[in-house]
């Protein structure tokens, strides 16, 4: 019987919810495919940490090093590293230890079932990986440009002492913001692209959340 572990990671600035949601969809589909589930490794940490500097995934990785786990499940392909390098470096060592990766969200396997691995399936990674890489890139560029387009233009930036903004004005100012968010990038990632604090993007968060926008 196939042996699988499921890595659940949600950003340091995430909710349980999250983690929650993704690890119970990852189990019913083990369990559907009929896998010995034998381990559940959750972790909430920046995903521009290190290997080092994650311990539930470093974890994982020396249970794999004792041959027992046959296939890690997870639930899209920014959960695996914290760049397009150390992603693929991270599934090319599972690969080297015949350990396939299940990426849910994409229904993508790295390995076929006799362990070699699954060149269609590794190209498709590649090329997602690229093009989320270079559509992050495009996002920065343009947000960066249209923040100092309005400042050039005589534009303001933030609202005026003792003003109430209400839930409605806060998604309407923020809406690249809730754009972002609806792609599940983490907030640390959203504030790099759009120069928002994390806490203005954890307000946006909460406030669509509760108006059910997410």
């Amino acid at each position: 019987m196939t042996k699988a572990v499921i890595y659940s990671r949600v950003s340091s600035e995430g909710n349980r919810q999250d983690n929650e949601r993704q690890t119970n969809e990852l189990i019913e589909y083990a369990n559907k495919m009929g896998y010995e589930l034998v381990g559940i490794y959750e972790e909430k940490v920046s995903g521009y940490k290190k290997n080092e500097d994650r311990p539930i995934f470093s974890r994982m990785l020396e249970e794999i090093e004792k041959g027992t786990i046959d296939k890690v499940l997870v639930w899209e392909l920014s959960r695996i590293g914290r760049s397009v390098i150390q992603s693929l470096q991270n599934i090319q060592l599972l690969t080297d230890k015949k350990v396939s990766i299940y990426i849910k969200n994409f229904n993508l396997e790295t390995l076929n079932d006799d362990k070699t691995p699954n060149s269609l399936s590794m190209f498709m990674v590649q090329i997602l990986f690229s093009v989320a890489n270079m559509e992050a890139q495009l996002t920065k560029s343009r947000m960066v440009s249209g923040y100092r387009n309005h400042i050039k233009n005589g534009g303001k930036v933030g609202r005026k002492k003792g003003s109430i903004e209400t839930e409605d004005e806060t998604l309407q100012k923020h809406t690249d913001v809730v754009k972002l968010l609806k792609k599940k990038l983490s907030i640390r990632h959203i504030s790099g692209l759009t120069n928002k604090s994390t806490n203005t993007i954890l307000k946006v968060k909460n406030t669509a959340i509760k108006l059910q926008i997410l």
